[in-house]
């Protein structure tokens, strides 16, 4: 798009002119929102989106969710082939960050040339959900390592210490991405030099134990299907937040570059977390996961784990409360990102205080986990079948219009979007088996949960739809 262009849209998006934006400097508020980036501030190579990916996936989540491959019946081998399969999935991840490059915008804007700007709002109010729900699962892990941390400097236990845990780590999380997207980029490399370093001495000091003979019974469609879904629910909750952290990068970026940086970062570090969690649940009982895997270190690096736990925990709460600002001026709030981070931050802090203090947190987040594939799994389908179909070209006024433009389709919402959407939420609420709901299919599937497949099943409806509507954006 024209730099004139790029001018009037920012103008009709934010009422400011590109004259009046900041740069994007470490430590200064961003002033940028959903508004395209001026090619006159676009800065910084692929690499950064490795360290993006690679410092945000060092959270002990992973760890978690090996150990859940575990409880679900598979061997060692077979949980760690489900955690490389699973880090193979950003490869999605990076690929999807390609519109930012193009468009100068954020995915959830992007992701209007699928459904519309209108039909793009119940999806968009679904992942900004999606997104604050795992900046509470972060939150909470790393408000009990914190607490954990306290108890162990002798402070007594109880609500008190546990509330100021929480406050630590939400004003942590908050803070960095308040300021915006430099700080973020630069919290996330800095953080990761001194994560990667600790989390691979835990793999070091929790490999050699694990247990690799065979289980004494087959895991069964059950336990396999649980364990994808876990292990893939992390990578694809991703899909909707690419664009929003390359679309500072200059138009010239290798595309290919910026798809294997980001591969590459997340997969090192989810592959290398979820080993250690597969690694840690053949050995002790994981319901607990932060006092399992501390049960098996030596005295001397508890409090040094306890530490790593916190940070992995705040380096991904960060990238999704971010994110999740953006989302919100994405379904209409009329404030800048600033400031509407505020709500997301809000919400975070009540979703939090509920899961420390109101109910059982390992059963939360299983039951979070399994539901969640319900809904970005379909979403993810319809939004990437759109990218290819489009090559990753869009009318960039299209996409800010408040109405008409390319992407206006019918009032505003697009049908093929729309109903392949509907398609793939359908197939995955009933294939999907979680506590908290069973689809009627999954008896029959011999316990089998398909959720994941939701992605395919609405991918492959919007392609028969839309494939003679949608084509690349001529330049």
């Amino acid at each position: 798009m024209r730099e004139h262009e790029t001018a009037a849209v920012t103008t009709a998006t934010t009422g400011r002119t590109t004259e009046n934006t900041g740069r994007d400097e470490v430590f200064q508020i961003e002033e940028h929102g959903i508004d395209p980036i001026p090619d006159a501030e676009r800065h910084g190579s692929a690499k950064d989106v490795f360290w993006l990916w690679f410092g945000s996936n060092l959270t002990f989540t992973y760890v978690i969710n090996g150990a859940l491959a575990v409880a679900f019946g598979l061997s060692f081998w077979q949980a760690t082939a489900v955690v490389v399969t699973g880090g193979l999935a950003f490869v999605v991840i990076g690929a999807a960050g390609l519109g930012g490059i193009r468009t100068g915008t954020a995915t959830l804007v992007i992701s209007r040339a699928a459904f519309g700007p209108r039909g793009n709002w119940p999806a968009g109010l679904l992942n900004w959900i999606v997104s604050i729900g795992y900046t509470i699962v972060n939150t909470v892990v790393g408000t009990l390592a914190l607490e954990a941390f306290f108890t162990g400097l002798g402070w007594s236990g109880g609500t008190g210490v546990r509330a100021l845990a929480l406050a630590v780590t939400l004003t942590l999380t908050f803070a960095v991405a308040l300021w915006g997207h430099a700080t973020v980029q630069f919290a996330e490399r800095w953080m990761a030099y001194v994560l990667a370093v600790g989390f691979a001495a835990l793999l070091v000091l929790v490999l050699p134990g694990a247990d690799t003979s065979a289980p004494s019974a087959a895991p069964g469609a059950a336990g396999w299907s649980l364990a994808f879904v876990v292990m893939l629910a992390g990578p694809f909750s991703y899909v909707p937040m690419p664009a929003d952290y390359t679309r500072y990068l200059p138009r010239t970026t290798s595309l290919r570059a910026v798809t294997v940086s980001g591969a590459l970062g997340g997969f090192l570090s989810s592959v290398a977390l979820g080993v250690a969690g597969v690694a840690a649940a053949t050995q002790t009982d994981m319901t607990d996961a932060v006092a399992g895997t501390e049960s098996l270190l030596p005295g001397w690096f508890q409090p040094l784990f306890l530490a790593l736990v916190l940070g992995g925990s705040v380096t991904n709460s960060i990238i999704t409360l971010y994110s999740s600002s953006l989302n919100l001026q994405v379904l209409g709030i009329p404030w800048t990102r600033a400031r509407a981070i505020v709500i997301s931050a809000a919400v975070t802090a009540a979703g939090s205080l509920g899961a420390l203090f109101l109910t059982d947190f390992t059963t939360s987040l299983l039951s979070f986990l399994s539901l969640l594939i319900i809904v970005f799994a379909p979403w993810s389908g319809v939004f990437l079948a759109d990218m290819v179909l489009r090559r990753c070209t869009y009318d960039s006024a299209g996409l800010h219009a408040s109405t008409g433009g390319a992407y206006w389709y019918r009032s505003g919402w697009h049908p093929a979007g729309l109903v392949a959407l509907s398609a793939g939420l359908l197939f995955s609420a009933l294939t999907c088996d979680s506590e908290l709901w069973t689809g009627p299919l999954v008896a029959p599937l011999g316990g089998a949960d398909l959720t994941l497949l939701g992605a395919g099943v609405s991918a492959l409806v919007y392609v028969l739809l839309a494939r003679r509507g949608v084509a690349p954006v001529r330049p």
